[in-house]
């Protein structure tokens, strides 16, 4: 690694790390939209995960996410981790897409699930939370027969405007932002570049080129094989 670069990190009072489905590829999970994402070779996928089909269809949309979205094996990988330990230095706040639960499985502390989280389920009639592993076997809450869904945000759905507070104050306090493994092309999410702090640096890590709004320093290469170089 490039000691500059080590050193944006190193003189970083406060990190932000916008991430996306190119953080869990490495950890067995499949992203959405590339050559053999979900959503090229399924183009209803869309559709799947909108609140429209959810309520037209719960039963489909139960067995769409069982078969297209759990991965209960997967682990977190050196990129969950790294940003993991930072943000447990109190140095970093991680704000990600990603639904499947492995940056709390790593640990991280200071983390916005901006898309909501596959592992938090809830009952719709009581509000109850439920193991994953209940929702597995049935989508319906045993207690009192409410319908079970994931805490994740559907297309046609609202992001938690807490998430979204949160988000911006902390593009607003960070020097550094970090972007990894995300095209940042879905809004509201790649909107809050804006938010920046305009003296941040902002650093792209992605083995594909980016185009983005503003200012950045990219950093074409795989990013496992980054972080494995990086000193936290």
């Amino acid at each position: 690694m490039e000691q500059q670069i080590q050193q944006l990190f190193d003189n970083a009072k406060w990190i932000v790390f916008l991430t996306g489905a190119g953080v869990s590829t490495a950890s067995g999970i499949p992203d959405f939209r590339s050559a053999n994402g979900l959503y090229t070779q399924d183009k209803n996928a869309e559709y799947y995960l909108s609140h429209r089909y959810f309520a037209s269809d719960p039963d489909g949309f139960y067995n769409f996410c069982k078969k297209n979205l759990y991965f209960p094996d997967a682990k977190p990988n050196v990129i969950h981790q790294k940003q993991a330990a930072l943000t447990n230095q109190d140095r970093a706040t991680i704000i990600t897409q990603n639904i499947d639960n492995l940056y709390e499985e790593a640990g991280a502390t200071h983390l916005i699930d901006f898309h909501g989280n596959l592992y938090h389920v809830y009952c719709e009639k009581c509000g109850e939370h439920v193991p994953v592993a209940d929702y597995l076997k049935s989508r319906v809450h045993a207690k009192d027969g409410g319908p079970l869904r994931p805490d994740i945000v559907l297309y046609d759905e609202g992001i938690k405007q807490d998430d979204i507070v949160n988000s911006v104050q902390a593009m607003q306090n960070a020097d550094l932002v970090v972007i990894v493994g995300t095209s940042m092309k879905v809004y509201p999410f790649a909107g809050l570049l804006q938010y920046r702090n305009p003296g941040a640096r902002v650093l792209a890590i992605n083995q594909q080129k980016l185009d983005l709004p503003v200012n950045f320093t990219m950093v074409q290469t795989d990013a496992t094989k980054f972080f494995a170089e990086l000193h936290v």
